[in-house]
């Protein structure tokens, strides 16, 4: 079947979309918890990066902030003298990742929002610190509720990845279009290149799954 040879440059490009998802997926964990933690400081400069942060990249579009990383931020470096080059999986990495962390941001927030305020009294009563609050508190109650929003967020970023191909970055979208450039097969290639995206988000959602379980299990044993 001649879809066949369509696989191994196909597999070469998932290799590339799974990188990206795991780098970006991490950045955008890292980010959501920095910046949602951050827009509940008290701190007023700390909140104003935060909740700056967070309006910017959830109101303006993903292919925008892509774009502006790979193409606007090299030629503003060379304004103020400094090498601002990324490479196109740094852009793609920094992009997505920052995309979903605004968006993470936001579940991290209700979350920890959500801990039912007799919990903080109690924790006064105690004489716990803010700090200690929100790390014996309010994150070991939160997390386990951030997982299943978590879990959509990493699927979504997963299928955002296609974007990076026009900045040339050979992921599967762009390996796909390369295969339909030259075969015109539009109906074999899209097809498989759909089961592909489907297969990658039905093993990233186990593992969420399987993530959110584990935290699960581990909230559960802490009360």
């Amino acid at each position: 079947m001649e879809w066949i040879s369509y696989l191994n440059p196909l597999l070469q490009g998932a290799w590339v979309t799974v990188e990206l998802t795991v780098y970006s997926t991490i950045l955008g964990a890292i980010a959501s918890f920095a910046f949602g933690i951050g827009k509940l400081s008290r701190n007023w400069l700390i909140k104003a990066i935060s909740v700056c942060f967070i309006e910017v990249f959830r109101g303006t579009s993903l292919l925008v902030q892509l774009f502006w990383l790979y193409f606007a931020l090299p030629i503003l470096g060379q304004k103020i003298g400094v090498d601002l080059r990324l490479d196109p999986v740094m852009a793609g990495t920094l992009a997505l990742g920052l995309n979903i962390g605004a968006y993470g941001a936001e579940v991290v927030r209700g979350a920890i929002q959500a801990v039912p305020g007799s919990q903080h009294e109690a924790a006064k009563a105690l004489d716990f610190t803010p700090r200690q609050v929100l790390w014996r508190i309010a994150l070991p109650q939160a997390i386990p509720e951030m997982m299943p929003s978590f879990g959509n967020l990493a699927v979504q970023n997963l299928k955002d990845t296609a974007l990076v191909s026009l900045i040339s970055l050979g992921d599967m979208a762009f390996r796909a279009e390369q295969i339909r450039n030259f075969t015109q097969d539009s109906i074999g290639v899209y097809t498989l290149l759909l089961f592909m995206y489907f297969g990658m988000a039905l093993v990233l959602t186990g593992v969420m799954k399987l993530l959110e379980r584990s935290v699960g299990r581990w909230r559960v044993g802490r009360t």
